[in-house]
């Protein structure tokens, strides 16, 4: 959400920043309905003290016996109560257009982040890894999987359509092997405290993060009103919502192994085959909440322990800063990191996103209201929330697959998994 007092102060920044993604003018109309809303404040109020002080005057004249005053200052009364109703409907009626379009408006991207309409605009930040030179074709994840029999598209789809997997056997037990090294090395490693939080969320908590309500479209909704999440980005950043935090108690560092659920109501035809792009898979998020002096610094340590999971596999990625027309709604800049998929495009291999992380800055904060106070100041002010994949497991299960698999079809297992695995060097 964004700072109206700021936006009457510098609405040609504003204007300049959404234009970057996209968008045209936005502060005419925002500021004249602001106009509306606090010229009907400003009679509301002034009708309210009209007739208190009418009420009060009343009880005077009835004691002078002064009937006509009465009269009078009752009359005063009824048409400030009627002011006062008209004043209100105007002022709820124009706070709900003004929330319609502000609550609609994205994060203004920071000064460093490429221009640009598309991805295509992106900026390489660094490659890591080196490729393996294959003496095959490399196969993808699903003809990997099946030739296996540990991954069942056919029966998924019997039981719930299409955009899900069953996972059999030692594919099962890799994905969950993925799962608790990401979490652990996250835990220990990186100092991030390990929450398990609900699946399902009402609608403030996805207001707060920003899903709410340009994106309902991609949200599962349950009968009760209640959200199934799309990543504990939501259950996790939300902990920290209508909150006044100690200034010494930040950054708060919070991590989650999560099922996450999305309609992909916007990728119709788009990663049909296999497990790139499905409406339920787990992964493991990352959520830091910081002073706005830190963020900065944050959102580069988060993208390096995400970072940090590739590298413990052994899965060559390239990092990637995002460009105003294709970051995400909430966010003031991102990364992005892609990992080389080697079996992509009948072997000729693709680089795809696995994580994305963020620094949102105070805009879900203020949606939120999370601030913060440091000791002996009695102002507060707004938080700044970042959140990163730290992976995506199922898209990590793929990479491993494709860049770990042999000619005849076996998949060896990573080193740092093998623990988790018990022991085992390669399935198949």
């Amino acid at each position: 959400m964004h700072d109206l007092k700021a936006l009457r102060e510098n609405p040609t920044e504003y204007d300049a920043g959404w234009a970057l993604r996209g968008l045209d003018a936005q502060t005419p109309a925002i500021l004249a309905l602001d106009g509306q809303l606090r010229a009907a404040m400003t009679k509301r109020m002034a009708a309210e003290a009209l007739r208190n002080a009418a009420s009060k005057a009343i009880g005077a004249a009835k004691a002078q016996k002064n009937e006509a005053e009465a009269t009078r200052l009752m009359a005063e009364v009824a048409q400030a109560k009627a002011d006062m109703e008209t004043a209100s409907q105007i002022e709820e009626q124009a706070q709900a257009q003004l929330d319609g379009i502000v609550h609609a408006l994205p994060n203004l991207p920071a000064t460093d982040v490429p221009h640009g309409e598309d991805e295509t605009h992106n900026v390489v930040q660094k490659e890591w890894g080196q490729r393996r030179q294959f003496q095959f074709v490399p196969k993808d994840h699903v003809a990997l999987g099946e030739a296996l029999g540990g991954m069942d598209f056919e029966g998924a789809t019997r039981l719930s359509g299409a955009r899900f997997v069953v996972l059999k056997g030692q594919l099962a037990r890799l994905e969950r092997a993925l799962g608790q090294f990401m979490l652990d090395h996250h835990v220990e490693k990186n100092g991030y405290q390990e929450i398990n939080a609900p699946v399902l969320v009402r609608a403030p908590a996805l207001f707060g993060t920003s899903q709410l309500p340009k994106f309902e479209e991609d949200l599962f909704k349950t009968t009760n009103g209640h959200y199934l999440i799309p990543t504990s980005e939501v259950s996790l950043t939300n902990l920290v919502g209508q909150q006044i935090l100690d200034e010494e108690a930040l950054p708060i560092r919070m991590t989650a192994l999560s099922p996450c659920f999305r309609s992909e109501a916007g990728s119709a035809g788009r990663d049909t085959r296999g497990m790139i792009r499905q409406h339920q898979f787990w992964k493991v998020e990352l959520v830091s909440i910081v002073t706005p002096e830190t963020s900065r610094t944050e959102h580069e340590r988060m993208t390096t322990c995400a970072e940090g999971i590739l590298e413990a596999l052994n899965l060559p990625y390239r990092r990637m800063l995002l460009c105003t027309g294709d970051m995400g709604f909430s966010s003031k800049r991102t990364y992005d990191l892609e990992v080389w998929l080697p079996g992509q495009n009948d072997g000729a291999g693709a680089y795809r996103e696995i994580s994305s992380c963020s620094n949102c800055g105070d805009f879900q904060a203020r949606r939120m209201d999370a601030r913060t106070r440091a000791k002996g100041d009695k102002a507060t002010r707004f938080v700044h929330t970042l959140n990163g994949s730290g992976l995506a497991v199922g898209r990590t299960l793929v990479a491993v697959l494709e860049n770990y698999q042999e000619e005849d079809g076996r998949i060896m297992v990573p080193e740092v998994l093998r623990p988790y695995m018990g022991g085992i060097t390669q399935i198949g």
